[in-house]
């Protein structure tokens, strides 16, 4: 949005985590896709460079991003490493849900260690049968005096094999259906949580995905964040903001895509001339360039509207919608561009078409985000 540009601080900002990530994540993500080690591994490094705390208040030493800024700072990272980026992008929600509905004597002192690499953050709410419909959590915790025993599985848990907390959709008054349902600050030292790995991801290899079973763990009630009952609408805010993240590394894996289809497109020769000087390269080309240009402006705007605190939840799933699938279709572009190269796993761009894939699933799928746009259409006209 060139009439809303960024401040010279928040460029640096952008500089240096693309500098960063070409730096020390693209032979990394390369590795972890192979299965030598995961994100976990940078962790340290990601403190280090503030990656952890973006969108903490500066109040509470974090950097006090702007969605616009972090938009773009996600896509530096996704450009070199998907992985990091959705990492990045869930640790950083789980932060924003903490910082606005966090019991008031404990929201600062949890923020204050959120910047840290050994407080790291995941999303426990979807479950094995409450995925797209998060309404349907199984997961319970029964009030016990001045705690709530929490009982339950939760399934595709980002962060979820290191995550010092849980930010947890569970069912705290019995009977009461969706409104029954709360979000609680779980500390995964606690007795009684078990994590398990779910192995063989397509992409994003170098991201941990987990399953989380819950037995019986003590949460104090003033874990509870906003009001009990009011979980399903908290939850369904963070997704917000979540939406515009995964936007951003969709956008990020497409700019990665587009610019290797034109490098190989000057190196590549058929015919005893470049490829680059075919139609139909060029077609393809130029087809990427325009799709991803345009998804870049969804995400801006879905990102400045969040800044703006404008109401518009459709603004983010107009860019995760897009972004997502227009990722999909330029990777599919990339690996059609190289050929029977682009086919195995030393070309970088079938990683990239793997890594791709998820990003029309998670944090809603495309055909949820249909949904929620056009409720919005309906409403309001």
């Amino acid at each position: 949005m060139s009439d809303h540009a960024l401040g010279q601080d928040e460029s640096l900002l952008i500089r240096a985590a693309r500098d960063f990530s070409r730096a020390e994540l693209l032979d990394r993500d390369r590795q972890w896709d192979r299965g030598d080690g995961c994100v976990t591994d940078v962790l340290p490094q990601l403190s280090e460079m503030g990656l952890l705390a973006l969108m903490t208040p500066e109040e509470v030493d974090g950097l006090g991003c702007s969605y616009r800024t972090y938009s773009a700072i996600l896509q530096e990272i996704a450009y070199a490493s998907p992985s990091t980026a959705v990492t990045i992008s869930v640790h950083n929600m789980v932060g924003l849900v903490v910082d606005r509905f966090a019991d008031p004597s404990l929201r600062r002192s949890w923020l204050e260690l959120w910047g840290d690499a050994k407080n790291f953050g995941a999303f426990a709410i979807s479950e094995a049968n409450a995925g797209s419909d998060p309404g349907a959590s199984l997961t319970k915790a029964d009030r016990n005096g001045d705690n709530f025993i929490l009982s339950g599985e939760k399934m595709w848990i980002t962060n979820g094999l290191t995550a010092r907390w849980f930010v947890t959709l569970a069912r705290t008054l019995p009977g009461e259906g969706k409104a029954g349902l709360s979000l609680l600050m779980v500390d995964g030292d606690s007795n009684g949580i078990d994590r398990a790995p779910i192995h063989g991801k397509m992409g994003i290899r170098g991201s941990e995905t987990a399953v989380i079973a819950f037995d019986g763990v003590v949460v104090p009630t003033t874990h509870l964040l906003g009001e009990e009952g009011a979980g399903l609408s908290a939850s369904l805010a963070a997704l917000d903001g979540g939406r515009i993240g995964i936007a951003a590394q969709a956008a990020g894996i497409a700019q990665a895509c587009l610019d290797e289809m034109i490098s190989y497109a000057h190196e590549r020769e058929q015919f005893g001339t470049k490829i680059a000087g075919f139609p139909a390269i060029q077609q393809m080309i130029a087809d990427s360039h325009v799709e991803l240009a345009a998804a870049k402006e969804l995400i801006d705007f879905a990102a400045w509207s969040k800044d703006m605190g404008h109401d518009d939840r459709s603004a983010s799933s107009k860019a995760k919608l897009y972004a997502t699938e227009a990722a999909n279709r330029i990777a599919y572009r990339a690996v059609q561009l190289h050929g029977g190269m682009g086919y195995v796993n030393e070309c970088r761009v079938e990683q990239l078409f793997r890594d791709a894939r998820i990003t029309t699933i998670y944090e809603g799928t495309s055909e949820i985000q249909r949904v929620v746009i056009a409720r919005e259409l309906l409403k309001n006209n």
